[in-house]
């Protein structure tokens, strides 16, 4: 399974996240998200729901519990989420506990300044 995490500024229009996950497709070779991931907080963004529904996923949203498991093992951390969010990975840590127990990140976090996006693919037993 493939999990796109993601992050976004309240407002975010929905194409800016697609471009955001079209480019982190194309860094890791192309392949195909089984789903889409964000932080609880963020599971009624409009621009986060409309880009998973145009896309055809469905969107988790991982409670800020799961994140806090996850947050030793994200290699990027951002004083400035953690200090709005209490996150200092949305992206990763939400890519990284929809994968888990064996998922790994195949991408840590791209921004396009909107959004933020990472890639964890959990690995088969």
């Amino acid at each position: 399974m493939t999990v796109a995490g993601l992050g976004c500024r309240a407002g975010c229009p929905a194409g800016a996240v697609l471009a955001l996950i079209a480019e982190a497709l194309a860094r890791v070779g192309g392949g195909r998200l089984d789903a889409l991931a964000t932080a609880a907080f963020k599971r009624d963004e409009p621009g986060l729901v409309a880009a998973a529904r145009q896309l055809g996923l469905p969107l988790l949203a991982i409670e800020s519990a799961a994140l806090a498991a996850v947050a030793a093992a994200c290699p990027t951390r951002s004083a400035r989420v953690l200090a709005a969010v209490g996150q200092a990975s949305v992206a990763e840590a939400a890519a990284l506990a929809a994968t888990a127990p064996r998922g790994t990140l195949i991408l840590p976090r791209i921004s396009n300044g909107l959004a933020t996006c990472a890639l964890a693919r959990e690995e088969e037993p």
